[in-house]
């Protein structure tokens, strides 16, 4: 798979099969983590989880209604905070996934939040 360079305002989703350990970079406004395939892997599979979770309640939030849904898997934990059209997601990957003493945390704003999952999605990341 050849490189996979995304960005937008707000967000951004570099892949490189070729580098090791670090394949993945993720990022948001003012900060950056690398991530191995794995842990994109883990990422992807969580945010298609959260969607089709959001998805499912939206067409009962009314207009003005908020939502939150949490979820955790392995190391990760991501929370999705909005209404039925846009949303924040927060994520957090324990240290342990990344090694001795190293964590992240992170977080991207609506609509950044939708533009990076949906390039995540997009293709075959891993």
């Amino acid at each position: 798979m050849a490189p996979i360079q995304r960005q937008g305002p707000g967000w951004r989703l570099a892949i490189d099969p070729s580098r090791s350990p670090y394949q993945a970079l993720i990022g948001g406004e003012g900060w950056a983590i690398e991530l191995t395939g794995q842990e994109l892997a883990e990422l992807k599979n969580l945010c298609e989880r959260l969607g089709a979770e959001h998805q499912a309640l939206a067409d009962q939030l009314m207009a003005e209604e908020q939502l939150e849904l949490c979820l955790e898997q392995g190391h990760w934990w991501l929370e999705l905070s909005g209404d039925r059209q846009q949303w924040a997601l927060r994520f957090v990957l324990e240290g342990a996934a990344l090694g001795a003493g190293r964590g992240a945390e992170g977080h991207w704003p609506a609509p950044a939040s939708g533009a990076f999952v949906r390039a995540l999605l997009q293709g075959d990341c891993f």
